[in-house]
């Protein structure tokens, strides 16, 4: 079965589309990335309590905070790592790896679900530990702690609320990577390869 040029002119375009949403997104993952960690990792705030007695919070009073700082650390240097690889493999004509081309979509595809799935899961669990630090928790007589220390139970606040941001956009990116994946099989038989001419 051949495909006339003006169809494959076509494809061209949109695989060309699809390639330069998906490097801005992981750009702008990455950037997003970068300033959450940044923001968790160098955020402190020192304060007397009873008047003598000076306490300084930090990401390394919150375990949770602790794990965002190195997911997000990680999976930015996942995303650079997967945008550098989209930059040299454009330049080479598509052959990076002597490996099969579905293989390599079937990688990015799970690598990129795994790292949604990490950020939104350490995001979540920091905004737990945050919840009992903004409410506290009477029956395990833990105070509120967010009183005394405003400026970083916002910045934190703040932090968190990029991670999230993060986590979407990478949610976009692996359903585009699901889309690159899954349009090379045939929509009438499971699993099957279309043909490629």
């Amino acid at each position: 079965m051949q495909v006339c040029p003006r169809i494959r002119s076509r494809l061209k375009k949109e695989i060309m589309v699809l390639a330069r949403a998906e490097a801005f997104l992981r750009l702008f993952s990455i950037l997003v990335l970068v300033f959450t960690a940044c923001l968790i990792g160098f955020t402190s705030q020192t304060t007397l309590i009873f008047s003598t007695i000076k306490k300084t919070a930090t990401f390394r009073d919150l375990g949770a905070l602790q794990v965002v700082v190195y997911v997000d650390s990680v999976v930015a240097g996942y995303n650079f790592l997967q945008l550098t690889k989209g930059f040299i493999s454009a330049k080479l004509g598509g052959k990076l790896v002597n490996l099969p081309y579905v293989t390599v979509i079937w990688v990015c595809f799970l690598l990129d679900q795994g790292a949604v799935y990490i950020v939104f899961a350490a995001n979540t669990a920091a905004l737990q530990g945050c919840m009992f630090a903004e409410t506290g928790e009477s029956s395990l007589q833990w105070m509120k702690v967010c009183n005394r220390f405003t400026r970083f139970c916002l910045q934190i606040g703040i932090a968190l609320l990029a991670g999230y941001l993060a986590s979407f956009l990478m949610a976009v990116l692996s359903s585009l990577s699901a889309f690159s994946l899954f349009r090379l099989y045939s929509p009438k038989q499971f699993l099957l390869l279309k043909p490629t001419n």
